[in-house]
């Protein structure tokens, strides 16, 4: 195994193969770029709500998609609290997914000469103003929301039918080939029964989409759903199902059952990976990647966990709502004979719902608009009042909003949730088509918010990798398979390159892991190798970790300590324990140097000191889509 870092930005890894060649496009007068074949890294975020969802409504949100696309592109739009929000940096593509149920239903409450003036709950939603008030009628609303007997009157397709145009006008306006891309979609929002979180985002390839969204007033089951995109497909419509949150799922998002009963089988797995190739995997509402009860060796799994499910402090069940573990069963049910129903690929984005994703620690503004707008009620710094923000007085509750000093925060999920996470794709120029098609083929990697690239391929050939090699990048597509592949049966010992490039406006990179799942005699198993590391330190081949590269952070300034960590690290490596008859997939892992978490600059900001039962420091990541390898 080789690892070396360079403080020199690589531009393989960035996708650049020489000079491009310009070419005139058909959008305005505007110059192109030719597709580049060895692809480029590109960042953007596929779950923005905007004022058309009901949620985002109640939480004071007037932003429309508009709105949310000219923030995208690096412009300056109103937080409900009247904070300007606004990006460090324009992000590449964007796709506004607003809540398909009750789509434009609420703002429409506030139209007198609309028929949603007169809707039951109209009245209430008017005269909620303050951030109490709105939570309240939050409440109000959900048994509309969930089609509850007695609410199905209630709801007008004209105006869900309206509000999905303008949706849909919003992206095909923004929409700017190989410059900006802003993908039509929306979010079909379904659970499995006691608060269980079953909701995915739908992105369409093009300018193609159904006349109305499908959504869990058509059915809760997702498999209808992808019954009904095999149907659009059929029509030439061509989208995919992103599922989210499975964190809050209660073991509900992979299970290795359909969704009323009997065991999943092959077809099963066909239509799920057909219709969910990539699933996110970090977001605001936290990560999912694995659950230190899942992971116990992984000394890294306990990142950003948000333990409850969705709205709600119920503690959702960790097997089946974490997707390491969702590896792990897809395995175990393709070793039974059943074609393997969780290939996914990962990507990160933001379940903004005030138009505009923060995705930085040191700004961050949360995501229910005047529910969460100030540090006390994020739960960051302690209330001057326990009544006037709604903090729990019963007893369970009382211990969760005391951290040992005495003072008290106010009770809820929000001190949990973090600034993430960002979509990473790896495509040939920025465009719908492009973008979609990587995303179809996996090859993408989520972010806890930073833009860090990883490359990772794995292939024989890539023993003598040379990274220098300006054909690096054509060799390993030509002889290898990028994240997201199937590392081809017989090829001997798996070998991979991993390669990665740290956001020059964050942190330095730590380390780079490999993280392997297979299974054995029946049983799943996983390990972590480190494969590259910061500074001088090289993998100590007994722990398989990196030694400590010394940085840190004064969680008193945020400063970070000088010095230590890499722009830039890669490395190749070869499983020292592959066995060719075992099942496995590997993916990468990359970890930045240690810096404040967004609570800790409230406090800061606050002049308190930080909440003791919280962390103080993260070390944001990024994670690749895995390689496969099955002996078959």
């Amino acid at each position: 195994m080789r690892a070396v870092w360079f403080v020199v930005a690589g531009l393989a890894l960035a996708g650049c193969g020489g000079s491009p060649e310009e070419t005139t496009t058909s959008h305005g007068d505007s110059v192109r770029e030719a597709p580049n074949p060895n692809r480029d890294a590109y960042f953007g975020d596929l779950h923005v709500h905007t004022r058309y969802s009901f949620d985002a409504f109640i939480f004071g949100t007037v932003t429309d998609p508009n709105d949310a696309y000219r923030f995208a592109k690096g412009e300056a739009i109103e937080h409900p609290s009247g904070r300007e929000l606004k990006l460090d940096r324009p992000l590449d593509f964007q796709a506004v997914t607003d809540h398909a149920t009750y789509l434009g239903m609420l703002p429409a409450m506030l139209d007198a000469d609309s028929p949603a003036y007169n809707h039951p709950e109209a009245s209430k939603v008017r005269a909620a103003k303050t951030a109490d008030e709105r939570s309240a009628q939050f409440s109000g609303i959900l048994p509309y929301i969930r089609n509850r007997e007695g609410t199905q009157g209630h709801l007008d397709m004209d105006i869900v039918r309206s509000a999905w145009d303008e949706v849909v006008d919003a992206a095909e306006r923004h929409n700017e080939p190989g410059e900006f891309t802003a993908f039509i979609g929306y979010e079909y929002t379904s659970g499995g029964g006691a608060s269980n979180n079953l909701h995915r985002n739908v992105i369409f390839r093009g300018s193609e989409h159904p006349e109305i969204p499908f959504s869990r007033i058509d059915s809760f089951n997702p498999e209808d759903l992808w019954s009904a995109m095999d149907g659009w497909r059929a029509e030439g419509v061509d989208a995919l199902a992103i599922p989210h949150n499975s964190n809050g799922s209660g073991g509900r998002m992979f299970e290795t059952d359909y969704f009323k009963g009997g065991a999943i089988d092959t077809p099963y797995a066909k239509m799920r990976m057909r219709n969910e190739p990539i699933v996110e995997s970090t977001q605001v509402k936290g990560t999912s990647d694995t659950h230190p009860a899942l992971s116990p060796n992984d000394e890294w799994a306990e990142f950003e966990i948000m333990p409850y499910k969705i709205a709600t402090r119920i503690v959702s069940e960790i097997e089946g709502s974490y997707v390491r573990d969702a590896y792990l069963r897809g395995l175990k049910i393709a070793d039974g004979g059943v074609e393997n129903p969780y290939k996914f690929g990962l990507i990160g984005s933001s379940d903004t719902h005030v138009s505009a994703g923060s995705f930085n620690e040191a700004n961050h503004w949360s995501k229910t608009g005047l529910l969460d707008a100030t540090p006390a009620r994020r739960g960051s710094v302690p209330v001057a009042a326990p009544d006037s923000v709604n903090v729990s007085r019963d007893a369970v509750s009382e211990k969760r909003t005391q951290d040992g000093s005495g003072r008290i925060y106010r009770d809820g999920p929000t001190y949990n949730w973090g600034a993430s996470g960002l979509a990473g794709v790896w495509a040939e120029e920025n465009t719908r088509e492009a973008l979609f098609d990587a995303m179809r083929r996996k090859e993408t990697f989520a972010t806890s918010g930073p833009r860090i690239r990883v490359r990772f391929f794995g292939g024989a050939a890539l023993a003598d990798a040379d990274f220098e090699d300006p054909e690096f990048l054509t060799k390993a597509y030509a002889e290898g398979v990028a994240m997201g592949g199937d590392y081809p049966a017989g090829d001997g010992k798996p070998t991979f390159a991993v390669w990665a490039l740290r956001d020059a406006l964050s942190a330095p990179l730590q380390r780079v892991q490999i993280i392997k799942g297979w299974t054995s005699d029946g049983q799943s198993r996983e390990k972590v190798f480190d494969v590259a590391c910061s500074g001088s330190g090289r993998v100590d081949p007994t722990t398989n970790r990196c030694p400590d590269n010394g940085a840190t952070v004064d969680v008193t300034t945020c400063e970070p300590s000088p010095g230590s960590g890499a722009s830039e690290l890669r490395a190749t490596w070869s499983d020292p324990e592959f066995d060719a008859s075992q099942s496995a997939f590997y993916y990468v892992r990359v970890l930045e140097n240690p810096t404040c978490r967004w609570s800790t600059w409230d406090a800061i900001r606050e002049g308190v000191e930080p909440r003791r039962d919280t962390p103080t420091t993260i070390e944001e990541r990024a994670w690749s889509s895995p390689i496969w390898y099955s002996p078959r």
